[in-house]
């Protein structure tokens, strides 16, 4: 038992410790830098209205679309040990056939050139 009270002992004076240098090492002089706000690289005291382009939500939804792809992949080598795998490899099949003709869909109408 007294180990154990040792051992919270000496937990609480680590606790202790670091609260105390955690108020005595900051410093606590603002300066302009940190007083101004940050608006991801806009500038906070301009126009609201900015124009924003439409090929960064495409690649958001592209990269949404294939990061649920390989979560949906990913108990796929654990399919072989159900009663059919071959059902669980069609459906994967499909899934992946269809994503592709979608990838290939958007490649052709040029919705993944950045540059117009």
């Amino acid at each position: 038992m007294s180990i154990l009270m040792t051992f919270a002992l000496i937990i609480i004076a680590l606790i202790l410790v670091m609260l105390l240098i955690s108020f005595w090492l900051p410093q606590m002089v603002p300066d302009s830098e940190k007083l101004s706000p940050f608006e991801c690289g806009f500038d906070p005291l301009g126009t609201a209205r900015l124009p924003f382009s439409l090929r960064f939500f495409l690649v958001a939804i592209l990269f949404l679309l294939f990061d649920l792809e390989i979560a949906l992949l990913l108990p796929l080598p654990w399919g072989i040990q159900l009663e059919s795998p071959l059902l669980t490899f069609a459906w994967t099949f499909a899934v992946l056939t269809l994503l592709t003709l979608g990838l290939i869909y958007e490649w052709v109408q040029g919705g993944l050139e950045w540059a117009e």
